[in-house]
């Protein structure tokens, strides 16, 4: 499938593919989900977890724009150190995830927060084994917890979201112990940020900072912490 996949094409034929900027139907999808009823107190020190929406594009570029996250780096999670590398990961056999491994300050953002982001904004947790046109187990929906505390936070607001009704279809992302997490090439580190006019950026991911603009105007900045500058 990923041969067919609107960012192959993208990526192969950026000059055949005319889009005359966001998508507004994109945009208009993000709905600012209920804040998690279960937050963990917040630590004194940064923390990190490991998510995965999709192509790990956009969901960098939503966290890099979030107040409060210190870092945002795209990679895979999921798998073995061997196969940690985009054409083995994009066949879709590898058991990695495109993952965005997020740093933040609790004192400035929780990770309640981030989940919200997360399910609100970053991408749709209704869909499994597929984003859009992008599709198989490489482009699921997970949350890599990097603490028991992550986890049952990130189960309970799950729980919140189904029993409430908050989203069309029941949620369907996964939650897995994070167990090693391995950063993309260098190419793909900052990608929305250095590829705006990439027709797949316009089509699928700047409706993305749209909705997080709208939906959580006191969260949103405007320069992103970008990892090239770490």
């Amino acid at each position: 499938m990923r041969a067919l996949s609107l960012r192959t094409l993208a990526m192969l034929l950026p000059a055949a593919l005319a889009l005359s900027g966001p998508s507004a139907g994109a945009a208009e999808r993000a709905a600012l989900l209920p804040a998690p009823a279960l937050d963990e107190p917040a630590p004194d020190t940064t923390e990190t977890v490991v998510l995965a929406g999709g192509c790990f594009w956009g969901v960098q570029a939503v966290f890099q724009h979030l107040a409060g996250v210190t870092r945002a780096v795209s990679g895979y999670a999921g798998g073995n150190a061997d196969t940690a590398y985009y054409e083995a990961v994009s066949g879709g056999d590898t058991g990695h995830a495109e993952s965005v491994q997020v740093t933040f300050d609790p004192a400035v953002v929780s990770y309640g927060t981030i989940l919200r982001v997360f399910f609100s904004v970053a991408h749709d947790p209704t869909q499994r084994d597929r984003q859009g046109a992008d599709v198989g187990t490489q482009y699921r929906s997970a949350v890599f917890a990097a603490t028991d505390t992550q986890r049952r936070v990130a189960e309970a607001y799950i729980a919140q979201l189904d029993a409430a009704g908050a989203l069309p279809r029941p949620v369907a992302t996964q939650l897995n112990r994070l167990v090693a997490f391995y950063p993309a090439e260098a190419y793909h580190q900052d990608y929305a940020t250095t590829h705006p006019d990439n027709p797949y950026i316009a089509y699928t991911d700047l409706p993305k900072l749209d909705a997080l603009k709208r939906l959580f105007p006191d969260r949103y900045r405007a320069e992103p912490v970008l990892a090239s500058a770490n």
